[in-house]
């Protein structure tokens, strides 16, 4: 079986991003103690890995896991589908703009975290808060994208297929849902990483279990190591996450290669 050959000319970074892993742990490694630095102030990567082997021989360190991951999950599904059906609206009807938007950009300057509070004490410490909260960080970004994906359809071929007879809809499912769907990706990457955000800060506040509770009870319990080897596991989720969206982001949206990214 012959394996494609890489260029290593063409793409560096696969040479250079585990050269520079490689070359930030080792120099961790042996800095820490170099330099005088306590473990439990700064711990070094081989105690961080033991931590996470620990964490991940743990039963109990699933179930947190699990319960992250449904949280994030079931708020990115809520604050995507929100936000692609009122952006649509938005988008098609200039007087729903005029109406709303100045409240939606009102409530997204809102810090998150002056939410989650409230969360807590409308919808309970159960899983439901988290959901919201993950729900709501990952809205405003995916509206943006949709809004100005619609927008940016081509005016002579909306115009054409006006022309010719073509009604409101067909010119959406045509021309501007297509010329969307590169936006919408956009919209979509930042959400997923976005309601993993938002789970773990709804976790911080109030909750019996999730990582982010995992990371307040090593937080108490001075596990430095333990902290950081769940940072690792959430670092993880996120890029897993990310490359899942661009893996089908590339599969049905293969004509774009670049996107603008809005409402980062």
């Amino acid at each position: 079986m012959n394996l494609p050959r890489v260029d290593l000319k063409e793409r560096p970074e696969l040479l250079l991003v585990p050269a520079a892993f490689v070359v930030v742990m080792l120099g961790w490694e042996f800095a820490i103690p170099a330099l005088g630095v306590d473990d439990y102030v700064l711990p070094r990567p081989s105690q961080i890995v033991d931590a996470l082997r620990t964490q991940l021989s743990d039963p109990l360190f699933w179930g947190h896991f699990r319960v992250t991951v449904l949280e994030s999950l079931y708020g990115f599904l809520l604050g995507v589908g929100a936000a692609l059906v009122l952006g649509t609206v938005i988008a098609q009807v200039r007087l729903v703009e005029r109406a709303f938007m100045p409240y939606i950009v009102a409530f997204q300057t809102v810090p998150k975290v002056a939410l989650a509070p409230l969360f807590v004490v409308w919808f309970g410490f159960g899983m439901t808060s988290k959901v919201v909260m993950a729900a709501v960080i990952s809205f405003f970004p995916m509206l943006v994208n949709v809004i100005e994906g619609l927008r940016s359809a081509d005016a002579d071929r909306v115009q054409m297929l006006t022309v010719f007879g073509a009604s409101r809809f067909q010119v959406f499912r045509m021309v501007r849902l297509p010329s969307a769907l590169p936006f919408v990706f956009a919209g979509l990457d930042i959400g997923i990483v976005f309601s993993i955000l938002g789970a773990v800060v709804g976790e911080f506040i109030g909750a019996k279990e999730g990582l982010g509770y995992l990371l307040l009870q090593t937080n108490y319990n001075f596990d430095i190591a333990g902290m950081f080897a769940v940072l690792v596991v959430l670092s993880v989720l996120g890029l897993i996450a990310h490359f899942i969206i661009r893996l089908v982001h590339k599969r049905l949206v293969f004509w774009s290669e670049e996107n603008r990214v809005l409402g980062a």
